[in-house]
């Protein structure tokens, strides 16, 4: 899936939904077409996504991750499952495990999000990383693996009237994403408002 760049930047982001079942063709799976769905209604800039669909084995998860950074030159890698308590569940420890820094405010916001729903939030332990190298540095994080949650999380909550209850964590990814050398990103204000500081906001470009 791709949106045609113009002059600028274009996005890269990898989606990779994490699940022995799904991967095995038990059942299909609901992550990444949620993601897809949802990253195509909120940005508003350039984007390619790469998918990735794989089981619970943390070595393979750690080498997807790494692939979609250092050889894709993604700018932004979005996981969906394998995030709770279970034996099998063990894609924050692969997400640590690849990282050179953790950024632990994203973790802690979508567990603010989802604890308006359900007390079990607490069981869910979502990370996000940077992994830098030499030529490259992307932003890695773990999302829930229901479609609704993983909406939820990113989007934020929002009263009768449509104003935010509680900001989505993908508002300040555009900005993450511009601090660590990506292409600048915007959004669709009515699904989600990226914020930035003024000063880091580029004036919009008119049409030739």
């Amino acid at each position: 899936m791709s949106v045609e760049a113009g002059k600028g930047e274009v996005l890269r982001v990898g989606l990779v939904s994490i699940s022995d079942r799904a991967s095995g063709g038990v059942y299909q799976d609901q992550g990444i077409p949620a993601l897809q769905e949802w990253l195509g209604s909120a940005l508003t800039t350039p984007f390619q996504i790469e998918t990735r669909l794989i089981p619970d084995e943390r070595a393979q998860i750690e080498q997807t991750l790494m692939e979609l950074v250092d050889v894709s030159a993604c700018d932004l890698v979005l996981t969906t499952g394998g995030t709770g308590p279970s034996r099998r569940d063990v894609t924050p420890e692969a997400t640590l495990a690849i990282g050179t820094k953790e950024m632990p405010g994203f973790g802690e916001q979508m567990r603010q999000i989802s604890l308006q729903f359900v007390p079990t939030a607490i069981l869910s332990r979502q990370v996000a990383v940077i992994r830098e190298t030499e030529r490259h540095a992307a932003l890695v994080l773990n999302l829930p693996g229901q479609p609704k949650s993983i909406r939820e999380t990113l989007e934020g909550l929002k009263d009768a009237d449509g104003k935010v209850k509680v900001p989505g964590i993908f508002a300040a990814i555009p900005y993450c994403i511009d601090l660590i050398g990506g292409p600048y990103v915007e959004t669709d204000e009515t699904v989600c408002k990226a914020f930035r500081p003024k000063s880091a906001i580029r004036p919009a470009v008119k049409p030739a």
